[in-house]
């Protein structure tokens, strides 16, 4: 595979970049784990936000909600008001590895992320080194989202990229899986994993 390697596709929220509601939330339930799990299992639900990252408003969104919780309206509404309080940072290893690969111009390097359209000049303005990706794919945009086939055939045409001598990195197995069934090579990342031995590119 090391041979014919040419282009590197970066998922960013949980590869790039951590992200996760619950650092918001512990802060809004005052550190009751059990009433942000259930807040976020059943109201600010991981399906709800992804229809977001498909191209559905916030406003829209909110209402929707707070129509079915009205006694959780501020809660709702902190969501994406306070949005940027649900990332630690960047995942210095994977971001310092991103760097080397852009540095050694041996290879393509893009972005396919589910993001919410709205959100996404404040994705730039939290983390520049955003904009230092070869092209990049934001779902809310395309108004279509991993794992769905189209938003890869998407970025597959977009820029001219083989396949086979493509490597997706998501931190979700089942849009690596969607990836595989394109025949892009995939690597399912999880804490800890060593993305470069993972790559063995170098």
């Amino acid at each position: 595979m090391a041979a014919k390697i040419d282009t590197i596709i970066f998922d960013l929220g949980g590869v790039l970049v951590d992200w996760k509601p619950e650092y918001l939330y512990r802060k809004v339930f005052n550190g009751n784990e059990q009433k942000v799990q259930w807040f976020l299992n059943t109201i600010c639900t991981p399906e709800w936000n992804a229809q977001q990252d498909a191209g559905r408003t916030i406003a829209e969104a909110n209402a929707l909600k707070i129509e079915e919780f009205p006694e959780y309206e501020k809660e709702i509404i902190q969501f994406y008001e306070r949005w940027e309080e649900m990332f630690s940072g960047p995942i210095l290893q994977n971001m310092e590895f991103f760097k080397e690969l852009k540095a050694s111009k041996k290879y393509k390097i893009y972005a396919l992320t589910n993001w919410s359209a709205e959100k996404w000049d404040k994705a730039l303005e939290l983390f520049p080194f955003f904009k230092d990706f070869d092209g990049v794919v934001v779902s809310g945009q395309e108004k279509m989202r991993k794992p769905f086939p189209e938003i890869y055939k998407l970025i597959l045409n977009r820029y001219n990229i083989t396949p086979e001598k493509a490597i997706f990195i998501d931190d979700n197995e089942e849009n690596v899986m969607a990836a595989n069934e394109l025949k892009i090579n995939g690597i399912n990342y999880k804490n800890n994993l060593n993305l470069k031995n993972a790559l063995n590119i170098f």
